[in-house]
């Protein structure tokens, strides 16, 4: 791959990662609509591990309370706030492991990377999204955040793996919906993409292994530099937005993206 086919990827995916547009939609696009060549699932994740660091980074604070916490969850003691947190975090993510490794197994995530599929989800989560985001209540915050919630956004996390949906975007619709205030609901969302990228980033990385093409690896590791700058530019920029403006304008987005997608797609 070319310098600026790796700089453009991992643009738009640390642009939209942290967006409700999804980051993965748009990436499986790019070369249906440009007509370059298909940088691939393994560039796919390359960029998103990229953005993990941006994740860890950004909210360092909680990341390394997290960490903390895994120590004592071996230990098999839940008696501090990190403990807690690294199980929540865990649990969260079991869903999206377990079908992912289905999709993986079956080789059926290919079959979904369609124009058509991206097209529907981006409209009908869009339109989820505005939803939750209206009909949501303000009445929880981030450090409430129990077992029992984490296991129900683990189920919509779950979702995200269908092109199109977008993780963070079908994520910070189940926490509006449990109550969860803007803010609350996307922090608990990025952190949520911890564990899921390095679940993902890691099964990927054992078929490269096993495949033996070093050269991948160097055009991954480009591509997850770019994607970390980008991404941590846009993480800081949309959380600070959310202080003042709803999720309505990447609804807009997205309900528009989907109808132009599904035209393509059918007509």
């Amino acid at each position: 791959m070319t310098l600026f086919h790796l700089f453009l990827v991992a643009v738009i995916q640390g642009i939209t990662e942290f967006l409700p547009v999804s980051s993965s939609g748009h990436l499986i696009l790019l070369p249906k609509l440009t007509g370059i060549t298909d940088q691939g699932q393994t560039i796919d994740v390359a960029v998103h591990i990229g953005t993990l660091f941006a994740v860890v980074i950004y909210f360092w604070a909680d990341v390394k309370t997290a960490f903390a916490g895994i120590l004592r969850l071996i230990q098999g003691k839940i008696d501090t706030q990190g403990a807690f947190l690294a199980l929540c975090l865990l649990i969260s993510t079991v869903p999206v492991v377990l079908l992912g490794f289905v999709l993986h197994m079956f080789d059926m995530a290919e079959m979904l990377r369609s124009t058509a599929v991206i097209g529907w989800m981006m409209l009908v989560f869009g339109i989820v999204l505005y939803w939750t985001d209206q009909k949501g209540e303000t009445t929880k915050i981030s450090e409430s955040w129990s077992l029992k919630d984490a296991a129900i956004m683990g189920l919509w996390q779950a979702l995200a793996l269908i092109p199109g949906t977008s993780r963070s975007g079908i994520t910070i619709s189940g926490a509006r919906l449990l109550g969860y205030a803007r803010e609350d609901a996307a922090k608990l969302a990025m952190l949520m993409s911890i564990p899921t990228i390095l679940a993902s980033g890691a099964l990927l990385g054992a078929d490269i292994a096993v495949s033996g093409n070093t050269l991948i690896w160097q055009d991954a590791g480009i591509a997850a530099v770019f994607a970390f700058i980008a991404a941590l530019f846009a993480l800081a920029l949309m959380m600070r937005l959310l202080k003042s403006v709803s999720f309505t304008p990447y609804v807009i987005y997205r309900v528009i993206f989907g109808v132009i997608l599904l035209g393509i797609a059918y007509l």
